[in-house]
């Protein structure tokens, strides 16, 4: 009976007046899930404050930082130490208004680009899971959107798909190694046990949380990291064992120094899990994600699977 419940859009529209149900590409709503907390119950972040690479005293050597670099502006490290926390960081750089998201549950992380249909989007946290993904919204139309794919799947924006631009997640060493005159996040105006993990030893576990989902093929743990470019995904597994891997059009170089975000209780002593660089074959970088094997599975079904020989 509760599953007839939620099964359709009516269970969401108290929470949602403003939302255009009539327009989805949902087709089974027992996919979505309540994650526990409300809308904006995880608060997203807009216009965070930046400090110096010098002056940044809080962050442990091998923490995780997503990466963004545009030409123009000085390069910025997003930690995850926050990010877990608030999963969303709408921020304008180089005059590019940008979405930088991170999914702890699928250890997706993807920065996008918020000009859309010629306006310009502001993302928060809707509370609800798809296939274990953060959905977002929009606070313009308040359609939803999924985290992992960037495409509107509820409301106004259904179909629309947001730019991806090309960021990546390193340790905060290497991030300042490189950019000794960069900027980081500084820690947001809010009561987080900001740089512990809420989801300790996750990704060691055999299921994901909140997942009726279909298990990856090819023997593949569901909770190992793969990494996703367009619709491949090499394991992690596979790049850890060779150091660079140059086929399909791309090189991907896996490099070591990266503590896991899902792993210890405190992130920067989480396990080994290395840094991850996509480019093409000109040296360019290229949008993509590490992400668990799950996910990809979930949203791309009839994905290749890059095993090697």
């Amino acid at each position: 009976m509760a599953n007839s419940v939620v099964a359709n859009p009516d269970f969401w529209r108290h929470e949602w007046p403003e939302t255009d149900f009539r327009k989805t590409s949902i087709k089974n709503w027992i996919e979505i899930l309540s994650g526990g907390p409300p809308k904006d119950g995880i608060p997203a972040l807009s216009d965070p404050q930046f400090i110096r690479v010098s002056d940044e005293e809080k962050i442990m050597a091998s923490e995780p930082v997503i990466t963004l670099e545009i030409l123009g502006a000085a390069p910025r490290a997003y930690p995850i130490r926050y990010l877990t926390w608030h999963e969303i960081v709408n921020d304008t750089v180089g005059g590019v208004p940008i979405a930088v998201t991170f999914c702890p549950l699928c250890n997706s992380a993807v920065t996008f680009d918020r000009r859309v249909m010629g306006q310009v989007l502001h993302f928060g946290v809707s509370g609800k899971l798809r296939n274990s993904d953060m959905i977002m919204y929009d606070r313009e139309t308040q359609s939803w959107w999924q985290q992992a794919i960037g495409l509107g799947i509820v409301g106004e924006m259904t179909d629309v798909k947001l730019t991806a631009l090309p960021t990546w997640m390193e340790s905060w060493e290497q991030f300042k190694s490189r950019n000794p005159n960069g900027l980081v996040m500084a820690e947001p105006a809010f009561s987080r046990t900001y740089g512990s993990n809420p989801y300790v030893n996750y990704d060691s576990s055999l299921r994901p949380f909140m997942y009726n989902g279909d298990m990856p093929p090819h023997g593949v743990p569901a909770l190992a990291r793969v990494v996703r470019v367009g619709k491949k995904a090499w394991p992690l597994k596979r790049l850890a064992e060779t150091g660079k891997i140059d086929e399909a059009g791309v090189v991907i170089i896996w490099e070591s120094g990266q503590s896991s975000a899902l792993d210890a209780e405190a992130i920067g002593r989480g396990k080994d899990v290395g840094t991850i660089r996509v480019q093409d074959l000109y040296g360019q970088n290229l949008p993509h994600d590490v992400m668990f094997a799950f996910a990809y599975h979930a949203f791309w079904p009839d994905g290749e699977w890059m095993l090697g020989p």
